[in-house]
Parts: C-alpha cells; sequence; structure tokens
C-alpha cells in the first residue's frame, strides 16, 4: 500500500498515511483538527507486505547478498561487453 505525505495548511505539520489507492485522502489535521490537509507530491513510497518478494526476504548460505562480485554475466569471459557491465579485455 502506498504511503503518502499530507501538510496541514493552518499549523504546517506533516503526517503520513498508508491508504488505499481507492481511499479518498484525508481531510482533517490529526495535530489541530482543522479541516485543512492537502496531500504532498513526494517521491513515491510503498510498503512490500507478504511473502515472496526475493529482494527483501531474508536468505541463508551464500544467497545472502544480492550484489555480490560473484555475477554470471553473459560478457565477462569475453573480449567484449554488454550493457550492464564493463567486460575486461586482455
Amino acid at each position: 500500500m502506498p504511503i503518502y505525505e499530507y501538510q496541514c495548511e493552518q499549523c504546517s505539520e506533516v503526517t503520513e498515511a498508508i491508504q488505499k489507492f481507492s481511499d479518498e485522502p484525508l481531510r482533517d489535521c490529526p495535530a489541530c483538527g482543522q479541516a485543512a490537509l492537502k496531500k504532498l507530491l513526494s517521491a513515491p513510497a510503498f510498503r512490500l507486505k507478504g511473502g515472496g518478494w526475493y529482494e527483501t526476504d531474508f536468505k541463508g548460505g551464500s544467497k545472502k547478498n544480492l550484489s555480490s562480485s560473484d555475477n554470471h554475466c553473459p560478457a565477462r569471459d569475453s573480449k567484449s561487453s554488454c550493457a550492464g557491465c564493463p567486460a575486461t579485455s586482455d
């Protein structure tokens, strides 16, 4: 679910809310109670819930680090390079 930021136009309080896409925007400020909340434009944030998210699952053994130097680049044994990484040429 996305995490939205709101700012009160009365007291300038900034708050975050976890809401569904289909939920109506918040209106009442939790700090002052006024109906003056406006949604802020900010970097997107969301929370991945449940299992099956390979990048965030806890792994054991040799699969712990996804960005290890043991990358299996198709160009690693050639003199050319792929778009993702430079291959070393001898």
